[in-house]
């Protein structure tokens, strides 16, 4: 069975007040949305920004959710060295995490990450027992002019060399739809998503949609045979909206 994987990426958000803040109340907007039926197999994720990895790591023990982890939103392939404003596997290691996102397409706008580079991150997670969540996923020019697939099966063909299958989150997130309230169609969202699955050497490897989910969509997004999981920017922020994410109908 595939494992779904419900995670939350606060991006540049939150001091470590606003992050206690949020943990305090996450638990309580849990239980009142929870549905009747448990969902099954679930892991919830958040991954925090830098200045709030230990803080969570604290916190989170203490609220008694134990499907509920903490993540990083980067790492660097070496484990030490002159990489001003990076972070080390050694150092997610240490504070506990098991889960590091990489090749986010903000990362690749706007600070030069290649897909060279998203290989190299992958295998550093993994050698060091991280699940990396591999981000891949076209702009609006690629989909006008119907580059979907082949951009999308070039990018899956350069991160995943020597990379294991058996260790990996892949998040589907059209670009044209992060943080601009345009959610890919649910339907179509399935269908890339299948794709992606028809190009793995291990096809039950867990594939989220990413791209401006909220709780008024998260049912029908969650309704789809292929996705199994939801990375969500701006609807993490708020408890409220974040559990009703993690507790789709």
């Amino acid at each position: 069975m595939r494992k779904v994987v419900i995670a939350g990426n606060w991006k540049m958000y939150k001091t470590q007040s606003e992050a206690k803040a949020f943990f305090s109340e996450f638990p309580t907007q849990l239980k009142t949305t929870a549905p009747k039926a448990a969902i099954a197999n679930q892991q919830i994720l958040i991954c925090v920004p830098y200045t709030n990895l230990a803080i969570a790591q604290t916190v989170v023990p203490a609220i008694g959710l134990s499907n509920l982890s903490i993540g990083a939103q980067n790492v660097h392939w070496t484990e030490n060295g002159a990489f001003t404003g990076e972070i080390s596997p050694p150092m997610l290691v240490e504070l506990g995490i098991k889960y590091v996102i990489i090749g986010h397409s903000e990362r690749r706008q706007f600070f030069g990450e290649s897909d060279e580079t998203v290989n190299k991150r992958l295998k550093a997670a993994q050698a060091h027992g991280i699940t990396p969540i591999l981000c891949v996923g076209e702009s609006k020019q690629q989909r006008d002019t119907n580059e979907t697939e082949s951009w999308i099966f070039s990018q899956l063909a350069a991160d995943l060399v020597d990379v294991d299958q058996n260790n990996l989150i892949i998040a589907y997130e059209p670009i044209w739809a992060i943080g601009t309230g345009d959610t890919c169609a649910a339907s179509e969202a399935n269908r890339v998503i299948g794709l992606i699955r028809s190009k793995l050497t291990n096809p039950n490897i867990t594939i989220q949609y990413g791209g401006s989910v909220k709780p008024d969509n998260i049912d029908e997004i969650m309704a789809q045979p292929e996705i199994d999981g939801v990375l969500v920017g701006g609807a993490s922020l708020e408890a409220s909206s974040f559990a009703r994410i993690a507790n789709y109908q």
